[in-house]
């Protein structure tokens, strides 16, 4: 099952998550793998990822979905148009893996999209199961459903012991965002 690719969970309340996801598309690159990242949630904001996944075209494809983070914050949009949203980054997922292009395809925040109820737990499992073998699947974001956990071949849980929100310090360009 050498060529066989994994579906890894990175959840959990503490950072790091998504620069999990990062560091494993940094290291396919090296090689020569291609990789796709399609955001659910990420969307309206600007943040590092968006300029620097540029530099690693045209093995490394970023598709920013969402309308950005729901309910905090800037968010005016109704839940509706947050959840026909996700709904499309759910297709756009399947295309994108079913596409024969990508050996990685990474779904950032679709845990986080379940448990705000924009996505189901069933579209992803969905995902899971309709994966070419060769293609591996990373699924990030807090709050990761045991139906999906179950599904996975490796499961990460990223822990919060010091965050420096805590001492009043706000989310900091490069390192944050």
């Amino acid at each position: 099952m050498e060529d066989g690719g994994l579906v890894i969970v990175y959840t959990g309340k503490g950072k790091g998550k998504t620069t999990a996801a990062l560091g494993v598309a940094l290291r396919a690159i090296g090689h020569d793998h291609k990789v796709c990242m399609i955001q659910f949630i990420k969307g309206s904001w600007h943040y590092g990822e968006m300029s620097s996944s540029k530099r690693l075209e045209p093995e490394f494809e970023l598709t920013a979905v969402g309308k950005g983070f729901v309910g905090i914050l800037d968010d005016k949009s109704p839940k509706e148009d947050h959840e026909k949203i996700a709904r499309e980054a759910v297709e756009i997922s399947k295309e994108k893996i079913l596409s024969g292009k990508y050996d990685v395809v990474i779904l950032d925040e679709i845990n986080y999209a379940v448990n705000l109820g924009l996505v189901q737990t069933d579209m992803v499992l969905d995902l899971i199961r309709s994966k070419p073998q060769k293609v591996s699947l990373i699924l990030t974001g807090n709050h990761a459903r045991q139906e999906v956990i179950d599904a996975a071949d490796l499961v990460t849980e990223m822990r919060e012991i010091k965050h420096p929100f805590q001492r009043g310090i706000r989310a900091k360009k490069g390192i944050d965002f």
